[in-house]
């Protein structure tokens, strides 16, 4: 059997908000709203309701680049002191610790919030090309539904639905 991603376009955001809570209520069996996405030109809130939370990754990206920068911040630091034309310094130490905390914590900020937009650019997937899914008027005033791994009989169910609730256009796509 082949999955199938099928788009359905809506002008009005209650009608795309009554499929996902169609959705939700199981109106097509095996299909639920962990394979729902939506695309929007504005945030609605109240689809987190329906939707539920859903998880992201830039926190992990965060704090590994937080991670990232303090190590790499102090061993950078102090391989630089420590190649520096070392010289008998009379007792003092050629690697300085008070100081160096305070330049790997700055290294550390840095490359946490370098790891951070990079985490929010690949999770917000932007830098992909765009798909058959996308429509101009999206990014207008239509709002976009995309239904991930339907198989063939759930396929009409879907389209069914979507018709029940008014839609503008349907797109869809065979994988394998």
């Amino acid at each position: 059997m082949a999955e199938h991603r099928i788009f359905g376009l809506f002008a009005d955001f209650d009608q795309a908000f009554e499929v996902v809570a169609d959705i939700r209520r199981y109106e097509v069996p095996g299909v639920t709203v962990d394979d729902v996405r939506i695309k929007s030109p504005i945030e609605h809130p109240e689809i987190e309701d329906v939707l539920g939370e859903r998880p992201t990754d830039i926190p992990k990206w965060a704090f590994g680049g937080g991670l990232f920068g303090l190590v790499f911040g102090f061993f950078f630091l102090a391989g630089a002191q420590a190649n520096f034309t070392v010289q008998p310094q009379g007792g003092k130490p050629v690697i300085t610790v008070p100081s160096n905390l305070v330049l790997a914590y700055e290294m550390l900020i840095l490359f946490a919030v370098l790891a951070t937009l990079v985490g929010f650019i690949v999770g917000a997937r932007l830098m992909r090309k765009r798909g058959p899914f996308y429509d101009k008027a999206v990014s207008l005033d239509q709002i976009g539904i995309v239904i991930e791994k339907v198989d063939d009989i759930q396929r009409e169910q879907v389209r069914a639905l979507f018709a029940k609730h008014r839609v503008i256009d349907v797109f869809e796509e065979t994988g394998t």
